[in-house]
């Protein structure tokens, strides 16, 4: 298994070369964005390796940890990936360059029915920062520049909160190199704060219920009481499941209902993948991410 996963964990630039293969699949091949230690995102994904196969009739599932966001947005459009799990902003990327490259199928829905989540922006606790008044003239990091909750949403919304344009009220700002790494970075320093993403409900001493909040804090590499919340962000749409939009119908209707049926037949894996606490899932269209394709159309613009 070690072996199969370390293979599938190449650099996405190699399986960007040559035509999607056809239709009678032997591999089913999951794009996996960036964002945590890459041990971590395949330890997570090992589930779907083991129960796939059998499940779509391929041979093998392979799975493809990206760098970055961008790496799977690229395999996506390239037709080289057949499923990720995306943000808002990174399906809107593909939307605005290809809208016929995937369909969202599903999204994940909280603990409290919503379908959406909230960036949030933190600091040190003991660096004295409260407010984002605070920060005028101090150091911003986002998480990534295809990230809906650590870089989109923030640029958009902020402004209103700050009362002037994040370029104005910060003396600079940066990319942490994904939601974990941004964390570590304000923890060492680097920002005087950064923005990340959680569900906003339940506590937010336990990273709330589910986002790389509430991971880093699962896997021990965080202490909520080292942190302090600046910043939360009106609600986010959930981002969504997507599938290659060429692949079988029948294929996409057989992994669909897989999906759908993981919370109950394995919420283990359902919740690993997720990084969290949701209830299941639930059906989306283009249209459910047509306030964050519109936002980052005008982003793209600005």
């Amino acid at each position: 298994m070690l072996k199969h996963l370390l293979m599938g964990a190449v650099a996405l630039g190699a399986i960007l070369v040559g035509s999607a293969q056809a239709e009678d699949l032997k591999e089913f091949r999951i794009g996996i964005i960036g964002g945590e230690n890459e041990a971590d995102r395949l330890r997570n994904f090992e589930c779907m390796v083991d129960k796939l196969p059998s499940v779509l009739g391929v041979e093998r599932v392979s799975l493809f940890p990206a760098a970055d966001y961008d790496g799977v947005i690229q395999g996506l459009l390239g037709g080289t990936l057949d499923y990720a799990e995306l943000g808002a902003s990174g399906y809107a990327k593909i939307y605005l360059e290809d809208p016929n490259a995937v369909e969202p199928i599903l999204t994940t829905v909280q603990t409290d029915g919503s379908t959406g989540y909230h960036s949030i922006m933190v600091a040190r606790k003991d660096s004295g920062i409260r407010t984002l008044a605070d920060l005028k003239g101090k150091k911003l990091g986002f998480a990534d520049p295809d990230s809906t909750s650590g870089y989109l949403i923030p640029m958009v919304t902020l402004p209103e909160a700050l009362g002037t344009s994040v370029e104005e009220h910060f003396a600079e700002t940066g990319f942490g190199g994904g939601h974990e790494n941004l964390v570590l970075e304000v923890l060492k320093g680097t920002f005087d704060a950064g923005t990340t993403f959680g569900s906003g409900v339940g506590d937010f001493s336990e990273g709330y219920t589910s986002g790389n909040l509430h991971k880093m804090v699962e896997k021990g590499v965080l202490d909520m009481d080292d942190l302090v919340e600046i910043w939360k962000s009106p609600l986010i749409p959930n981002g969504p499941v997507v599938v290659r939009t060429s692949m079988d119908q029948e294929m996409k209707d057989t992994f669909k209902k897989f999906m759908v049926d993981l919370p109950q037949s394995d919420p283990e894996c359902f919740s690993a993948i997720q990084g969290g606490d949701f209830t299941g899932f639930t059906e989306v269209t283009p249209e459910f991410y047509k306030p964050i394709i519109d936002a980052r159309k005008a982003q793209i613009g600005s």
